[in-house]
């Protein structure tokens, strides 16, 4: 062992405390934004309610409120000049993430805050990249159909703005709830892949912008994100009809093979996300006439449940949920940059306000005394 190192290695770092935070917590089975679970913000908070507390760690007040709405609705546009420089971006055959990735690095050159390095300009940054995210993964699936880019109302919430712009259809009230409830649920995970990426480069002092796009890399990356989608193409591409669902789950479980949405490195108890999204899934689904996706899920679930005593975590639920508001399967791991741009934000702010760079270090495993030969000797 190196002589410079003397302590344990924690393969992902599992179990280590890396920081103080006060924005989630993750406790046996209950998910709590600074102090209120998940249930009581998924039942009564809109999403904007919740970024303002993930951000000030307490509830707004009416005028706070309305306020900080206010801010948002009016930064919910894009510059035309920008939308024809991402006009030039490739779209097809592209993976959202990247496209995703690459705009939302683009977008700092049009915020004149971006460099500002105060409590106020990052607040500013970050209001804007709460209100432009939504538009940006909309903006990328219109381009890619040859579609016009739908402009926002900004009058809505960033929920209905999301529909709107996608599909340029006003959505119903009782969509535009539920899909605000899916912002909600996904608005922060403790320290997580992606939060702690937006807080490895915000502990360098680097702007707000590069510890978003830093954070977009980490979620891109199928073993954090993306997961929803491979739920739905399993159960699209692979299970197929709710009469084959028993004997496909028995059969991946007798070959050992992965199951998509199940597990969790956290949770043991059970995910309280994915309970909200099984009785969403359930109503959805069956107002659409496609009852079978949420019968195959939950058979797949209980079978995976008995047999190997693993319960069912956010995406799994989440894709059929998606899938029956009409979405993309390939834009769910953007919508979760949607909503979680909140929280990676609130992480950020937390680096700033009480930062020490992170610098890890790593178990020297290579060769050692080593020579240098000349070309003509190796």
């Amino acid at each position: 062992m190196s002589e410079v190192y003397s302590g344990a290695i924690d393969k992902g770092l599992e179990g280590v405390v890396a920081c103080t935070t006060g924005i989630s917590s993750i406790v046996d089975a209950t998910l709590c934004y600074c102090g209120y679970t998940i249930e009581d913000l998924a039942a009564n908070s809109t999403f904007e309610e919740v970024v303002f507390l993930l951000w000030n760690k307490r509830l707004p007040n009416r005028n706070e409120l309305e306020k900080f709405t206010s801010e948002l609705r009016t930064l919910q546009f894009l510059d035309p000049q920008f939308v024809e420089l991402l006009k030039k971006l490739p779209a097809e055959n592209v993976h959202p993430m990247s496209w995703l990735r690459t705009a939302t690095s683009m977008l700092s050159l049009w915020d004149r805050n971006t460099q500002l390095d105060t409590p106020e300009g990052r607040k500013n940054v970050a209001i804007n990249l709460v209100a432009k995210m939504g538009l940006l993964v909309t903006a990328f699936s219109r381009m890619r159909e040859k579609k016009e880019v739908v402009a926002p109302k900004k009058d809505r919430s960033t929920a209905w703005n999301f529909l709107y712009t996608l599909t340029g259809e006003e959505p119903s009230e009782s969509l535009v709830k539920d899909f605000d409830v899916c912002l909600v649920l996904h608005a922060d995970h403790e320290l997580n892949c992606s939060a702690f990426a937006a807080r490895v480069t915000a502990s360098s002092l680097s702007d707000i912008y590069s510890s978003v796009v830093s954070a977009i890399g980490a979620l891109k990356g199928p073993l954090h994100g993306g997961a929803n989608e491979q739920v739905m193409r399993m159960l699209k591409d692979k299970v197929k009809e709710t009469s084959l669902a028993p004997t496909w789950v028995r059969r991946a479980l007798d070959n050992k093979e992965k199951i998509m949405g199940f597990g969790h490195r956290v949770y043991k108890n059970g995910d309280p996300r994915a309970k909200i999204l099984r009785d969403m899934s359930k109503r959805l689904c069956s107002q659409i006439g496609q009852p079978q996706w949420y019968e195959m899920s939950d058979i797949i679930d209980q079978t995976v449940r008995n047999e190997k005593g693993l319960l069912p975590n956010v995406d799994f639920y989440s894709a059929s949920v998606y899938y029956s508001m009409k979405i993309p399967l390939d834009l769910y791991t953007p919508i979760f940059a949607v909503s979680r741009v909140s929280g990676w934000l609130a992480h950020a702010f937390e680096q700033y306000a009480n930062n020490r760079i992170y610098r890890p270090r790593g178990e020297w495993t290579g060769a050692t005394g080593l020579k240098w030969k000349p070309l003509s000797e190796r």
